[in-house]
């Protein structure tokens, strides 16, 4: 299946074939209008500009890909992006790929070659491209990359094995549970195993955004209880409410507020900015009255340590038990 991105990369070969010169190319990179992805591979720098840095990454593994010989295959974070997992504040530098040959391989300078075994059920091909599969991915983030990064990536992948057409299916993520925790208990001694196997037992498919599993993480290590997640409070004239986070021991509630509500047209369905904020003030109102508990809300920048979250947390008189 192609992704949108392919179109929008173009090999050297190509732009000589539609008329571009080699003293053209080196002047657009030098410009800045066009950025090389790799030797030889480029993209407009308008097109790159409207990526997040997972996108601009899969931009990079496509073009690695598009040079790649042999059975290496993307890996770690360069799969994450294939399966559409987030990367919290991970430093994209590299494309990561898995060899299973035990042969004397080089990395290039923007690329990283692992040599580890794999099965056949380690192998997938997404977007046109081989990669782990979705449990090996996870399994390799999260020995890999900082907590609040795997912590966030385990949760969207569980999410996106449990959610079915609207409906979340127990029976799906007590399977991915399983097969994620014996990848962990037959690579003892791994290095890195230590947190996977922490962050496979915490992980939890129903936090629906990086910024809530990173939440998630701060409020255990502040040391408050696991939160229940996405409660239901059942608001005026039959309608349904759901809170991020219920936090029972201390009688609050909590929510991270992405900015994304708010500042994508789609999501605010032709409601004004100003029309959101009033029907989240009112929805809060209820909740708040209903069940006379407090009620806080923090975002991106209120999740930058536990730290600053305590802050934020304070600040509506809501402490650790």
């Amino acid at each position: 299946m192609m992704n949108a991105l392919d179109s929008l990369i173009r090999s050297r070969t190509d732009l000589l074939q539609r008329g571009w010169t080699e003293r053209r190319i080196a002047e657009a990179v030098q410009a800045g209008t066009l950025v090389a992805l790799r030797r030889g591979w480029y993209m407009d720098a308008a097109d790159r500009a409207e990526l997040w840095p997972e996108q601009r990454h899969h931009a990079h593994v496509i073009a690695v890909d598009r040079d790649a010989r042999g059975s290496a295959v993307m890996s770690h974070t360069s799969a994450a992006v294939l399966w559409g997992l987030p990367l919290y504040k991970v430093r994209l530098a590299r494309v990561h790929m898995t060899t299973p040959t035990p042969t004397r391989i080089s990395s290039a300078p923007d690329v990283f070659r692992h040599v580890a075994p794999l099965t056949r059920g380690d192998l997938a091909l997404r977007h046109g491209i081989r990669c782990t599969s979705l449990s090996r991915t996870v399994f390799d983030l999260i020995r890999s990359v900082p907590a609040a990064a795997a912590v966030a990536a385990a949760d969207a992948a569980e999410r996106d094995t449990g959610r079915r057409q609207g409906q979340w299916d127990a029976d799906a993520v007590l399977s991915w549970r399983r097969d994620l925790s014996q990848r962990v208990d037959e690579a003892t001694g791994a290095r890195g195993i230590r947190q996977a196997r922490w962050v496979a037992a915490f992980a939890d498919g129903r936090a629906q955004l990086p910024g809530e599993s990173v939440s998630r993480l701060h409020l255990h290590t502040l040391g408050f209880a696991a939160p229940d997640l996405q409660v239901h409070v059942p608001g005026p004239g039959g309608r349904d409410y759901f809170v991020d986070f219920g936090l029972d021991d201390v009688q609050s509630f909590g929510e991270f507020d992405g900015k994304t509500k708010y500042l994508d047209e789609a999501l605010r369905s032709g409601r004004t900015v100003e029309e959101v904020l009033l029907e989240e003030k009112q929805r809060e109102d209820w909740i708040r009255g209903l069940t006379q508990r407090r009620f806080a809300r923090w975002g991106s920048e209120h999740i930058a340590t536990p730290e600053a979250l305590a802050a934020r947390l304070a600040s509506f008189g809501i402490t650790p038990p």
